[in-house]
């Protein structure tokens, strides 16, 4: 079924988030909340749910910042080196089921589509490794390129410098609702939340924003 409003006449751009939009959060979910307090327990001779509590700590203290999701950061600051870690379990890393037919339909339409992502560069570098993902877009920007993590209003305007999009005339799609509204702050005209970010967990819709739990209500449109 279309969503009311929405017209793939009124959009040029593309923004979509990697994590949890494009590919399946279940890896990220396993990654940081079962597989590194894992480790860190380990390393440490704690219970694994007191090594998660710790790590959850740590991962609070640095949210909105480059930190959070720095794996060279994490490296340094656990003693774990998360990007073997990432290439250890990197066979987790896959698409959501609907993800390459909408990426396919974007192009059939015309549309310019941008990877737009907080992920670090060497998580970037595996996924897109994994994935292919760079080859169903024009252009990946990462938040370390443009200095700030989505969530923050100052990353817009410096991505937008990157992409040269009209704000009005852009879709931008993410599962994380700080980061759709540091958009909606800046002008974004049409934004949707991914409700089901991850396959091994059931949708989460948002309060404050028109949630999609597949990229097929927008192929309808």
């Amino acid at each position: 079924m279309p969503i009311d409003g929405f017209s793939w006449d009124q959009v040029d751009d593309v923004l979509l988030d990697m994590d949890g939009t494009l590919l399946d959060r279940h890896f990220d979910n396993f990654f940081f909340e079962e597989e590194l307090p894992r480790r860190y327990a380990a390393k440490h001779g704690l219970q694994v749910e007191e090594a998660f509590r710790r790590l959850l700590a740590m991962y609070r203290a640095v949210e909105g910042e480059l930190d959070w999701t720095d794996l060279h950061y994490w490296t340094r600051t656990l003693g774990i080196d998360l990007v073997a870690l990432t290439r250890e379990f990197e066979h987790l890393i896959t698409f959501h089921p609907d993800a390459i037919e909408f990426l396919g339909h974007l192009r059939a339409r015309g549309k310019r589509v941008h990877l737009v992502t907080n992920a670090h560069a060497a998580g970037i570098e595996i996924k897109v490794a994994r994935t292919s993902l760079d080859q169903y877009v024009d252009r990946v920007v990462s938040a370390f390129e443009v200095g700030y993590l989505k969530m923050r209003p100052e990353f817009w305007p410096a991505c937008r410098r990157l992409l040269k999009f009209t704000p009005s005339r852009s879709l931008y799609i993410d599962d994380d609702e700080a980061c759709l509204a540091a958009a909606q702050l800046y002008g974004i005209g049409y934004m949707y939340h991914r409700s089901k970010s991850s396959s091994r967990l059931p949708p989460e819709p948002s309060s404050r924003y028109v949630s999609i739990e597949s990229f097929h209500v927008l192929m309808s449109s």
